[in-house]
């Protein structure tokens, strides 16, 4: 079986290199020349764990390829995919410039019955509004070929985005046709047979599954993080609250660690699409609206803890940051806490030594020379008025507290992800701050 990936971005990469991996010939498109020469001479221009490997086994055995031809690519292709970028609008609705103009281009180029999937995450109604722009170019060329729409939403986790394709929780498919049907099912045969569920419907509802998906998610991120800081006023420890209510089967223990906020390249986009998807349709996902709020406001938490220690002076003072990507196994920093956390100290006049296990090359590009950039964690370290940890790298998860004694000017952590302990810290004279318990002072 053929397919064709249109566009070589995270979900486009990843989901053709998997594909390939499960033995079907795979060719990944993309108009950018520059990403395709990298790809053809044996460079990933995205940071994956494991996605490497299967890449360059699967080029060598010649069933992953590419190219900037998308006319040639699908000549003789069973299935193709978009998978190119929905940024958002300014209004938080996502920008479908993309996506249509792929579209327009299949419409020009389609020799034959194809099954078009919408990869990309897209608003509910969009695989419409591709089909019609396929129509209306095979309407200029006076063709009348037969093809069918189809939705496959991804539901990648960065940083597991390899396992999570080759080892589904659930495979979601909307159709239109029984004949996009049968094409699909055999694409997905092998997912079958290792006994990972496909859920088939309407396309519609395979749309509105993916955002319902990750604002669920993004919701029950808000909720904690509220509760949290509620917790920290009245003395409770959020800690203990998340064991007792993630111990209740209804409710489990994913998605609900407190922290300084979600960010990176979906959550974000996708609550704000959903949130404008019903302002447009004239209802209030009021819900959503308190958790996209709720999450801004969690981003400056971590700063509000520093600037109250400083006594709001924080003009002159150095700081530590442990991390810069949005989650740990990721060089993504799209809007990533950290982000936040740097201007408001650059703000405040306050200066930022920041290392991060995978993320550096990214934050140099972003950052310039706004901040300092250290060799390893404790280099950064030197000198620094306090350590903050923004992301939870598992490296940074034990501390050598001898050295970082000697090097710190004030033995204080900010710790915005609760992956220290506060008795520990304070037997060894350290000020520790968490999210949602109780501050150590010494």
């Amino acid at each position: 079986m053929k397919i064709v990936v249109i566009g070589t971005g995270y979900v486009g990469l990843v989901s053709g290199t998997c594909f390939a991996e499960i033995g079907v010939d795979v060719t990944c498109v993309d108009v950018d020349r520059h990403k395709i020469e990298l790809l053809n001479n044996g460079q990933i221009p995205i940071y994956e764990p494991g996605l490497e490997d299967i890449y360059k086994r699967n080029v060598e055995r010649g069933r992953l390829l590419f190219t900037t031809n998308l006319e040639e690519s699908i000549k003789d292709a069973d299935v193709v995919f978009i998978a190119v970028g929905t940024p958002p609008d300014e209004d938080g609705s996502a920008d479908l410039k993309y996506v249509l103009g792929v579209a327009g281009e299949i419409g020009r180029t389609i020799d034959h019955y194809l099954v078009v999937v919408t990869k990309s995450t897209v608003p509910v109604g969009t695989s419409v509004k591709v089909k019609n722009t396929i129509r209306k170019e095979l309407e200029k060329r006076n063709e009348n070929i037969p093809f069918d729409m189809a939705s496959n939403p991804e539901f990648l986790k960065e940083g597991s985005a390899v396992d999570d394709f080759l080892k589904p929780d659930r495979i979601v498919i909307g159709i239109e046709s029984e004949k996009a049907k049968k094409v699909m099912s055999r694409l997905y045969k092998p997912f079958l047979l290792n006994g990972h569920p496909i859920l088939f419907m309407d396309i519609l509802s395979s749309e509105m599954t993916k955002y319902a998906a990750n604002s669920m998610l993004a919701t029950r991120i808000s909720f904690i993080n509220d509760i949290a800081n509620l917790c920290e006023i009245i003395g409770a420890d959020v800690d203990a609250v998340r064991r007792g209510i993630g111990s209740d089967v209804r409710i489990g223990d994913k998605f609900i660690y407190p922290g300084i906020g979600y960010g990176g390249s979906c959550f974000p986009k996708d609550v704000q699409a959903l949130i404008r998807t019903a302002d447009e349709n004239g209802y209030s996902l009021d819900i959503l609206k308190a958790v996209e709020s709720v999450n801004y406001r969690q981003k400056t938490v971590l700063f509000e803890k520093i600037s109250c220690h400083f006594n709001g002076n924080l003009k002159g003072k150095r700081f530590a940051m442990w991390g810069l990507s949005f989650k740990p196994k990721t060089d993504d920093m799209r809007e990533a806490p950290s982000l936040v956390i740097i201007e408001q100290l650059l703000m405040a006049g306050a200066g930022i030594v920041a290392y991060d296990p995978v993320a550096m090359k990214e934050g140099k590009r972003i950052l310039g020379e706004k901040i300092e950039f250290a060799k390893d964690q404790y280099s950064a370290c030197i000198d620094a008025d306090a350590l903050i940890l923004v992301t939870e790298w598992n490296e940074f998860r034990l501390l050598n507290f001898k050295v970082l004694q000697k090097l710190l000017k004030n033995k204080i952590i900010f710790d915005g992800r609760n992956i220290y302990n506060p008795e520990e810290l304070a037997e060894l004279s350290f000020t520790y701050y968490g999210i949602g318990k109780k501050s150590v002072i010494s």
